[in-house]
C-alpha cells in the first residue's frame, strides 16, 4: 500500500494499524496526517511508547498522557484518582484521535489500561471511549519488556485476557478492528543488497549467503571511524563507552549526586528503574540524553543534546538539543505512590550520557553509519533494529555478532502474513469506492470531530459557540437527541457534549428543552438525587453505584438538570 492510500483511509476516521519495514515512511505518513487534522482543527492526542520515539512526532509517551505513568497494573481505584485528574482528564476528553508510535514496544496489558482510561475519562462505552486510534509500528522490531509479576493485575478490567505479550493481541486490539495499511515503499534504505538481507530476516530466510555480506562489514576495534555512534545491546557497553569519552575531554568536570527519601526497598527500585545515574558526571562537550518528561521546559525522555556550559550561580548543566533549544536543566523527582501518598522518591538531574546508546533506544532512529556490536544481543529483534537504522550496508561497522542477532519472533511472522493479506484487501476495498464517496467520507469524519471543512482552499469558519447554538436552536424546536444527532451527522453522544458546553457558558434553557428527558423521566428522577448528594464529577461512582443499570448518556442527561 502507498501512503497516499494509507492516508485516505485514515481520514475516514477509521481505526488504523499503520505498519511497513523500517523506511517504508511510517513516520512521514502519521507527520501527514497529523498536518491534515491540525489543518483541519480536529484536536489529536500524539503518543508513543517511548521518549525517542515521542520526539519523532513531536508528542509525549503514551504512559504520561494517559496517566498511567510507570503502573503495571491498574485497578478500580487507579481509575478514579486518574479520572480526577484535571490535567489528564483534560487532555483525553478534548482528543478526538489517539496516535500511538513504536506500538510493538507496547505490552498487552499496557494496551489495556490505555483503553480503560480513555473509556472512563471519556465516560463512553465505546471502545477508547469513541476516539480514532492509530497503532503505528512494526512488530520485527523491539518487543515489550514484560516482568513477571505475582498477581493478574488487569483480572477486573477485561475478561478472557490472551497470554501473548503483544499489543496486537490483546482483546483491546481485537475489539478495536484496525484496518491494515502495510506500506511497502522504501525511502530510506537505497542498497539493493542491503535491502534484500533485511527482507530475508523479515521472511525467516536469512541464509549464509546473507550472513557473509554482513561478515564483510566487521572491522578491527583499533580501526573504527570516529565520530560515528555507537549501538550496543546492552547498558554496560554503553556505559563503559560513555565514561572513556567523556574522560577525554579535557575539561573541569560537574558531578551531581542523586539523593533518596523513603523506604529503601522503594528507592532501590525507583534508582534501578531510573535512566540517570546515581552519580552524574559531565563536561563541556558532552553529549547527553535527557530521562524524563518535561513538556514545559521542552524536552522528554530521549532528547538529545550537548552540555554548553553550566550555570553560575546553581552550576545545573545547560544542554543545548538537537532542535537548538538552550535548557538549563534542574533536578528532577522519580517517585512511587501508594493510596494518593508519597512513600519514595529519588532527586537527580534527567540527564545521561550518550556517546554510546544501546539498540532500544536506537528504535526510530535513520543514520548513515553506526558502529555495532551484535554479539550479545539477547532479544528477538535487535539485530534487524541495529542493521535498519543504516542506510546502506557500506554504513555499517560491525565489532561482532552472535547467533540470535538475525532472528525474528515465529509468532510475529505468522501475524505479519495476515497483516499483508489484510493490507491488500484493504487497498482493494477502498480503491473500489468512488473518489466523490471518499471525499464526502473525509469531510464526514471531520464534522463529526467537531473540526472545520475546506471549500475552495479556505477553512469554512464556524466557532464552537456557534455550533453549540446551532445544536440548541434544533432542539429548541422540538427535535429529539437522536433527531438532531441525525441532522447534523453527529453522535448523540456529540450532540449531548454540546449540551454540556452551553450550561458551563450559562446558556443552556433547561425548561424549553424539557422534551428531550422526557423518555427517561423515571430513570432520570432515580439518578438525579444520588447526582446531588455524590457530586457530577466523576460519573464513574454514579455508574457504580447503579451497578450499570443506566447508560452513562443518561447520567449525563440527568446532570444537565443540576
Amino acid at each position: 500500500m502507498t501512503q497516499n492510500e494509507a492516508l485516505d483511509i485514515l481520514k475516514t476516521g477509521a481505526n488504523v494499524f499503520l505498519t511497513g519495514e523500517p523506511g517504508a515512511g511510517k513516520t512521514y505518513t502519521i507527520n501527514e496526517y497529523i498536518r491534515y487534522l491540525r489543518e483541519h482543527e480536529i484536536e489529536t492526542a500524539i503518543t508513543a511508547s517511548t521518549g525517542i520515539a515521542a520526539t519523532h512526532i513531536g508528542g509525549m509517551t503514551i504512559h504520561s498522557w494517559s496517566g498511567i505513568g510507570i503502573k503495571n497494573k491498574l485497578t478500580k481505584y487507579d481509575l478514579d484518582k486518574i479520572s480526577c485528574n484535571e490535567y489528564v482528564c483534560r487532555r483525553i476528553r478534548r482528543a478526538k484521535v489517539l496516535i500511538i508510535d513504536e506500538v510493538s514496544m507496547l505490552s498487552a496489558d499496557t494496551l489495556l489500561m490505555i483503553e480503560a482510561v480513555c473509556r472512563e475519562v471519556k465516560q463512553k462505552a465505546e471502545i477508547f471511549g469513541g476516539l480514532q486510534v492509530i497503532f503505528v509500528g512494526d512488530f520485527f522490531q523491539l518487543p515489550p519488556i514484560v516482568k513477571n509479576f505475582e498477581q493478574d493485575p488487569q483480572s477486573s478490567l477485561y475478561e478472557n485476557k490472551t497470554e501473548s505479550i503483544f499489543a496486537c493481541n490483546s482483546i483491546v486490539w481485537e475489539r478495536a478492528r484496525p484496518i491494515i495499511c502495510y506500506l511497502d515503499e522504501q525511502y530510506r534504505q537505497d542498497d539493493t543488497d542491503f535491502l534484500t538481507i533485511l527482507s530475508a530476516i523479515r521472511a525467516n530466510s536469512f541464509c549464509e549467503s546473507h550472513l557473509e555480506k554482513i561478515k564483510s562489514r566487521k572491522v578491527e576495534k583499533t580501526k573504527l571511524p570516529k565520530n560515528v555512534p555507537k549501538l550496543y545491546s546492552h547498558n554496560f557497553n554503553v556505559d563503559f563507552v560513555n565514561t572513556e569519552t567523556l574522560a577525554k575531554i579535557e575539561k573541569e568536570i560537574e558531578t551531581f549526586e542523586m539523593s533518596a527519601v523513603g523506604h529503601s526497598a522503594l528507592t532501590t527500585i525507583l534508582k534501578k528503574g531510573c535512566l540517570s545515574p546515581e552519580i552524574l558526571s559531565l563536561k563541556i562537550g558532552a553529549e547527553v540524553m535527557f530521562t524524563k518528561n518535561n513538556q514545559k521546559e521542552g524536552f522528554v525522555n530521549g532528547t538529545l543534546g550537548t552540555v554548553v556550559d553550566f550555570s553560575r550561580g546553581t552550576r545545573y548543566p545547560i544542554v543545548k538539543t538537537r532542535s537548538g533549544r538552550t535548557i538549563e536543566v534542574e533536578p528532577m523527582e522519580w517517585v512511587v505512590e501508594e493510596n494518593g501518598k508519597i512513600r519514595a522518591r529519588i532527586i537527580q538531574i534527567p540527564l545521561r550520557l550518550a556517546w554510546a546508546i544501546t539498540v532500544h533506544k536506537s528504535q526510530g532512529m535513520s543514520m548513515d553509519s553506526a558502529i555495532m556490536d551484535l554479539s550479545e544481543v539477547f532479544e528477538y529483534g535487535q539485530g534487524y533494529v541495529a542493521l535498519s537504522r543504516v542506510r546502506r550496508l557500506s554504513g555499517i561497522y560491525l565489532i561482532g555478532i552472535n547467533e540470535k542477532a538475525f532472528k525474528v519472533h515465529p509468532e510475529v511472522l505468522l501475524k505479519d502474513k495476515n497483516f499483508k493479506k489484510e493490507s491488500a484487501e484493504a487497498k482493494k476495498m477502498f480503491g473500489e469506492i468512488p473518489q466523490d464517496e471518499l471525499q464526502k467520507m473525509h469531510e464526514n469524519f471531520i464534522i463529526a470531530s467537531g473540526g472545520e471543512i475546506k471549500v475552495s482552499g479556505k477553512i469554512r469558519k464556524e466557532k464552537k459557540e456557534r455550533r453549540w447554538e446551532k445544536t440548541l436552536e434544533l432542539i429548541k424546536s422540538g427535535k429529539t437527541i437522536a433527531e438532531v444527532a441525525k441532522e447534523r451527522s453527529r453522535t448523540g453522544e456529540t450532540i449531548i457534549e454540546h449540551l454540556e458546553e452551553l450550561k458551563k457558558i450559562n446558556k443552556l434553557p433547561i425548561k424549553e428543552i424539557n422534551h428531550i428527558f422526557a423518555k427517561d423521566d423515571s430513570k432520570i428522577k432515580k439518578i438525579y438525587p444520588v447526582l446531588k448528594k455524590m457530586g457530577p464529577e466523576p460519573l464513574r461512582p454514579i455508574f457504580d453505584h447503579f451497578k450499570g443499570q443506566f447508560s452513562y448518556e443518561t447520567i449525563r442527561l440527568a446532570r444537565l438538570l443540576l
